[in-house]
């Protein structure tokens, strides 16, 4: 007899035993929700710094472009400081925070002002750089990124860039077009040979 029969033949309430579910994958309407609070424009005019365009695809295992995907980053200003607690803030008064989706060929686009080095734990500075948040159907949890900049002499001192496997350092690299003054072009590859890498929070 199991135990919910037994306190049943015995009168007694039956306790109520909540066993632990599996996990949900993001459903294909996350969207939805997230829409009113698209932002890929970050620049405001009172924010000082030299202002930027960060584009690219994203690519799942078989290279083929995702077209609903999000994108949460996350900045310092140009001086590497962090808005403080701006959650407490409106979202269109925060700087250093956006939201932006992929369209239908897997593209994304965000308008930005170039962070400053950002002061690390340790006496060393971390080279300048965004923090990425991918949102998508499908996955159980976000995955967590950085974009780095090709042009920054202090990416070969940042403590994060050289904890990482040097063949996949330029996976976090977002390359500058010789050929459009501060754009930069930075692709995600969810898996694969090329696998952005990915960080563990």
């Amino acid at each position: 007899m199991t135990d919910q029969k037994n306190h049943e033949s015995l009168g007694e309430a039956v306790p109520q035993i909540l066993s632990v579910t599996t996990y949900q994958t993001v459903g294909p309407y996350f969207k939805i929700g997230l829409e009113a609070i698209y932002r890929d424009d970050l620049t405001k005019p009172d924010i000082p710094g030299q202002v930027i365009e960060i584009a690219g695809t994203v690519f799942d295992a078989d290279l083929t472009p995702v077209p609903d995907a999000v994108l949460e980053l996350w900045q310092a200003d140009s001086f590497g400081r962090y808005m403080d607690q701006p959650q407490k803030k409106p979202f269109e008064d925060s700087f250093g925070f956006g939201r932006v989706p992929t369209n239908e060929a897997g593209r994304f686009r965000v308008r930005t002002i170039k962070p400053g080095a950002v002061q690390a734990e340790t006496s060393a500075r971390q080279a300048p750089h965004i923090l990425v948040s991918i949102f998508m159907r499908g996955l159980l949890y976000r995955l967590i990124t950085r974009i780095y900049f090709s042009d920054e002499p202090g990416n070969g001192e940042d403590p994060v860039l050289r904890s990482i496997e040097p063949r996949r350092r330029d996976s976090l690299l977002a390359k500058a077009d010789p050929a459009q003054p501060h754009r930069y072009e930075w692709n995600i590859f969810l898996q694969g040979e090329n696998e952005t890498v990915f960080f563990d929070l």
